[in-house]
């Protein structure tokens, strides 16, 4: 049985305060019935935090379309791999006995490849989950508390791994931006 991926979900903030929250139709449509809003929303992707560009111009659905273009990248164009499973033809650089290895798998070096991938990313539970959500809580601090009171101490308590300390530091934040931030620094 294939493991369901988990759909990407978005949060976006006008000036101080969460305008949105949920997929990227979600965010756009929400964002798109406040345009009359005079500071432009800030959008993040909740896994890592990097910040996303919504051109809501010619409405949301239209918004998407484009976005979806931009973030698919080089495996729409044609060429070697398998477009429509949005496989990415990309250097391998291993040692010949890994090669020797590969190759005695059944399915060939590419399916055992994903394969193995695969499986450590489903067994990713300790350091790289938790460094991955403190670079995303970062990133959202850094966008959204950058210019607040104890963002340098809480900076370097979250990278402390001091959550305590953290929330402590942002308690005079606004609460939007203190609730988002403490969410993906817990990894959620």
């Amino acid at each position: 049985m294939r493991r369901m991926e988990h759909a990407a979900t978005f949060t976006a903030f006008i000036g101080q305060t969460l305008a949105a929250a949920g997929s990227i139709e979600t965010v756009a449509g929400i964002l798109a019935s406040n345009a009359a809003v005079d500071s432009p929303p800030q959008i993040f992707e909740d896994a890592t935090g990097r910040p996303v560009e919504l051109d809501l111009r010619y409405g949301p659905a239209a918004a998407v379309a484009e976005y979806r273009t931009r973030v698919a990248g080089p495996s729409t164009r044609p060429g070697r791999g398998r477009p429509k499973l949005g496989v990415v033809a990309r250097e391998v650089t291993l040692l010949p006995r890994h090669w020797e290895w590969l190759a005695g798998q059944p399915g060939g070096a590419s399916a055992t490849l994903r394969r193995l991938v695969e499986e450590a990313r489903r067994a990713d539970t300790g350091p790289d989950r938790i460094r991955l959500a403190r670079e995303a809580a970062y990133r959202v601090m850094s966008a959204l508390a950058g210019d607040l009171p104890g963002f340098e101490e809480a900076s370097r308590a979250l990278f402390a791994g001091d959550l305590e300390a953290l929330e402590a530091r942002a308690a005079g934040w606004p609460s939007d931006i203190r609730s988002f931030v403490l969410r993906l620094a817990n990894g959620g």
